[in-house]
C-alpha cells in the first residue's frame, strides 16, 4: 500500500506533482538540488492552493492540513521510507539515469519507482535501474493541479500489480489515468508536439504570423490556447526535446524540429519561464516577437 511519495525534482511538474499528492492525503518527500528550490516550490505550492480556495475547491484547513504533509530535502537518503519515488527531472536521458543511480541504495527493495518523463522509453529507463518490473511511467499533464488526465506506461518488464497500484493511485489523487504503450512520446505528446511543431514551421515559412497563426487555430478550430502560446506554456526547450525523441525513436523525416525552434532554444528564448519565446512576457501583455 502506498502511504508516503517521493518527488524528484522541485520545478513546475515536480511541485504540481507534490501538491495534488499531499492534497489527497499522502505524505510527501520533495527534493531537489538546492534548498533555495525547494523553498520557491513551497512558496508556489502555497499560492496553487490559494487559487483553489478562491475557487471554492477547498478550504484553508484542507491547505495547511496539506502543506503540513510536505518534506523537503537534498538528501536521497530521505527517501529510504516512501512506498513510491516520481521522478519529475528535466526531460534528458542522462540526467534521470545519473538520479537512479544516486537514489537507489536508499531505496527499500519493494519501493515502486515512476517516472514523469513526457517521451523517453520507460523500459530504456527501467533498464538503468535495480528493478525494471517496479518500474513504470507516471506521466501527469502540466499544470498537475487543474488537468485530469495521467498517462501510465507500462515498461517490458513492468509487474501488472504494479500497474494496477499506480492506477489506483492515480485515481485516489482525481485524475483520470489512461494507458499507453511504451512508444516514443506515448499518446499526448505523439500527438500535441507535431502540431506545435508544424505552426512553428508555419511560422517560420511566413505563411502567417504568431499572432495570425495562434488566432486562427483559437477561433478556426476552437483551441483554449494558440500552438505557439502553448509551446511558451509548455518551454520550448521540452518541445524541442520531445521532437528529437520522436524524430530519433521513428525515423520518419515528418518529426524534424523545425530549424527555427532549434534557433529559438539556441538563444535560451524558451518560453515563459525565460520571459522571453514566440512572445515577449516583460511587458504588462505579451508582444509577439515573429
Amino acid at each position: 500500500m502506498i502511504r508516503k511519495i517521493g518527488v524528484i525534482g522541485a520545478g513546475q511538474m515536480g511541485h504540481g506533482i507534490a501538491h495534488v499528492c499531499a492534497l489527497a492525503g499522502y505524505e510527501v518527500h520533495l527534493a531537489d538540488l538546492e534548498q533555495s528550490r525547494l523553498d520557491q516550490a513551497i512558496e508556489r505550492i502555497g499560492g496553487n492552493l490559494d487559487r483553489q480556495i478562491r475557487r471554492g475547491l477547498i478550504d484553508e484547513a484542507k491547505k495547511s492540513e496539506a502543506l503540513s504533509r510536505i518534506s523537503t530535502g537534498t538528501d536521497y537518503a530521505e527517501f529510504s521510507d516512501c512506498d513510491l519515488v516520481i521522478e519529475a527531472a528535466t526531460e534528458d536521458e542522462s540526467i534521470k539515469r545519473e538520479i537512479y543511480k544516486k537514489l537507489i541504495p536508499h531505496l527499500r527493495s519493494d519501493a515502486i519507482l515512476a517516472s514523469n518523463t513526457s517521451s523517453i522509453s520507460i523500459t530504456r529507463l527501467a533498464s538503468a535501474t535495480d528493478r525494471p518490473n517496479r518500474f513504470m511511467g507516471l506521466h501527469f499533464m502540466n499544470p498537475v493541479p487543474m488537468m485530469s488526465l495521467v498517462e501510465l506506461i507500462r515498461g517490458i518488464a513492468t509487474d501488472e500489480d504494479v500497474f494496477r497500484e499506480i492506477r489506483e493511485l492515480a485515481v485516489k489523487l482525481g485524475k483520470h489515468p489512461v494507458a499507453a504503450e511504451d512508444f516514443p512520446a506515448f499518446i499526448v505528446n505523439r500527438i500535441l508536439l507535431p502540431m506545435i511543431n508544424e505552426a512553428v514551421y508555419t511560422l517560420y515559412e511566413g505563411v502567417g504570423s504568431v499572432e495570425a497563426i495562434d488566432t486562427a487555430m483559437k477561433l478556426g478550430a476552437n483551441h483554449p490556447m494558440g500552438p505557439l502560446e502553448l509551446a511558451d506554456f509548455i518551454g520550448l526547450d521540452v518541445c524541442l526535446s520531445v521532437m528529437q525523441v520522436l524524430y530519433d525513436g521513428l525515423a520518419d523525416s515528418k518529426y524534424r524540429p523545425c530549424p527555427l525552434l532549434v534557433k529559438y532554444v539556441e538563444a535560451g528564448w524558451l518560453g515563459r519561464k525565460t520571459s522571453r519565446g514566440f512572445y515577449d512576457y516583460n511587458g504588462p501583455d505579451p508582444i509577439p516577437t515573429r
